[in-house]
């Protein structure tokens, strides 16, 4: 009987294991709608907690997308009559946030009366922001490029209202010209207490306290000019983790510019190497795909990969910029003067 009952088992983990397998969807196409045209460029866009898109962009412009109404609510920010160029976006539960590139560096939130409320301010030489994140709805950091010789990363503790910047004696010395590209809003990912953030000299920096205490790690990526470096990573679990760079000058390069983590980030290897795609600017995981489904995008196209990054396939010539996954089958992404909506077929 013990026998008999340890076969049934099997068989029952086996067919569970099958019904997964049929759960996750293989890709091989998208549609792509414009939801959102403009002269403005916009690299960073953000998914609220109930569905709503938010964007802000060049030009002081910034907006929110309810999808389920199909309407968009739009305005433009200015400081000193002069429109501001914002690559980084962030939210919490109740509010949005968002950090404009140059000195000076203004880092907006949501106010009580819906305005936007200026709440860090950083000026200098070399100051210069990439993208930010939260880790929870009190505690987010953002980053941008070296100054002082370490990384500018700035933290919150209380939900976005102060933010402080960490001293380069809890940082890793960053080499000289290091800093991190502003292109898609991705090079943070925050999972638990948890941070990677991928520079231009193709180094990992990481904390597993939520900004405590920082270590950094060499990669392989692609890194021997200014223009190359690791512009976009995603993780989808403690594990398993993807990133993307190359050369946005040249392109169609396609060495060394992939690789993927399975220890969370300790090491990296190389994959797809020598193969399309070349310069990618964002790269997400599909969700409930098993960190098998990829897509990446650029002013290139869309490239789709089904074997956790190993192989990929060219889906689209449409150029964007950044991608957000709302399910396992449809994305927002944006780009030069567009936001579209991306449906991904079998």
């Amino acid at each position: 009987m013990r026998l008999i009952a340890s076969l049934l088992l099997i068989v029952l983990i086996s067919s569970c294991k099958q019904d997964v397998q049929k759960t996750v969807k293989t890709y091989n196409s998208v549609n792509v709608q414009d939801i959102y045209n403009d002269s403005i460029s916009v690299r960073a866009i953000e998914l609220m907690g109930d569905g709503t898109l938010t964007f802000a962009a060049n030009q002081g412009a910034y907006g929110l997308y309810f999808p389920k109404k199909e309407q968009w609510a739009t305005s433009k920010l200015l400081h000193d009559s002069v429109p501001l160029h914002f690559r980084a976006v962030a939210h919490t539960a109740n509010d949005f946030f968002m950090l404009s590139i140059e000195s000076p560096a203004l880092l907006y939130k949501t106010g009580d009366d819906g305005s936007m409320k200026l709440v860090y301010k950083e000026e200098g030489e070399g100051v210069f922001y990439d993208a930010m994140t939260f880790w929870n709805d009190k505690e987010g950091l953002a980053v941008g490029d070296s100054v002082n010789g370490c990384l500018s990363i700035i933290i919150t503790r209380d939900g976005g209202e102060t933010w402080t910047k960490l001293t380069c004696d809890i940082l890793p010395e960053s080499l000289e010209g290091e800093g991190a590209f502003a292109a898609s809003n991705t090079n943070i990912k925050v999972l638990g207490d948890k941070a990677w953030i991928a520079t231009t000299s193709g180094t990992m920096y990481f904390t597993g306290n939520k900004g405590k205490s920082w270590v950094s790690m060499d990669t392989p990526m692609l890194n021997t000019e200014a223009t190359q470096g690791i512009y976009s990573i995603d993780f989808y679990d403690d594990y398993n983790g993807f990133a993307v760079g190359g050369d946005y000058t040249k392109p169609d390069i396609n060495t060394t510019n992939k690789m993927k983590t399975s220890n969370g980030g300790t090491t990296w290897e190389l994959v797809a190497n020598g193969q399309a795609p070349g310069y990618k600017s964002c790269v997400q995981y599909i969700p409930n795909h098993e960190a098998q489904g990829l897509v990446a995008v650029s002013f290139k196209g869309i490239d789709l990969s089904n074997d956790g990054g190993l192989t990929w396939k060219h889906i689209s010539d449409e150029s964007f910029y950044t991608i957000r996954f709302v399910n396992d089958s449809l994305a927002y992404a944006a780009g030069q003067g567009r936001i579209s909506k991306l449906e991904f077929k079998e």
